[in-house]
């Protein structure tokens, strides 16, 4: 079944808590202990979307993380390629590796229904979700 992944699904849950908090820093702990996520985990995605500049990252005892503008730009196919990489349920959309694309008979119709997917979270930010 198609489902998101528990990091994309911390991901979202922190990046609506930073856009609830837009004036001031989020520290992980405060966001870990919140939603009850996995505090390592939660602070390797963080990490992972401020490298990106989806969220801004500031260091120190006081730090912490804040919403940044371009979570009004970022697409949820960017998001979710950010953390797991390409959008695809199946492996054979972006890599032509496998042993039977020359008589796959369900390449084609799989792969509109991967672009119907691949549009709807074109059309949709981060801000559209996380407001």
């Amino acid at each position: 079944m198609l489902k998101i992944t528990k990091k994309v699904e911390y991901a979202l849950i922190a990046v609506r808590h930073l856009q609830e908090n837009k004036d001031k820093l989020v520290p992980v702990a405060e966001i870990s202990s919140s939603y009850g996520i996995p505090r390592e985990v939660l602070a390797k995605t963080l990490q992972k979307l401020a490298s990106s500049n989806v969220i801004e990252s500031y260091k120190g005892p006081a730090g912490g993380y804040k919403a940044s503008d371009k979570i009004e730009k970022t697409t949820l196919n960017d998001f979710f390629e950010i953390l797991e990489g390409p959008t695809a349920i199946m492996d054979c959309y972006f890599e032509s590796g496998c042993d039977h694309l020359s008589s796959c008979n369900i390449r084609t119709p799989i792969n509109k229904i991967n672009d119907s997917i691949r549009n709807l979270f074109d059309n949709l930010t981060l801000a559209d979700i996380s407001q």
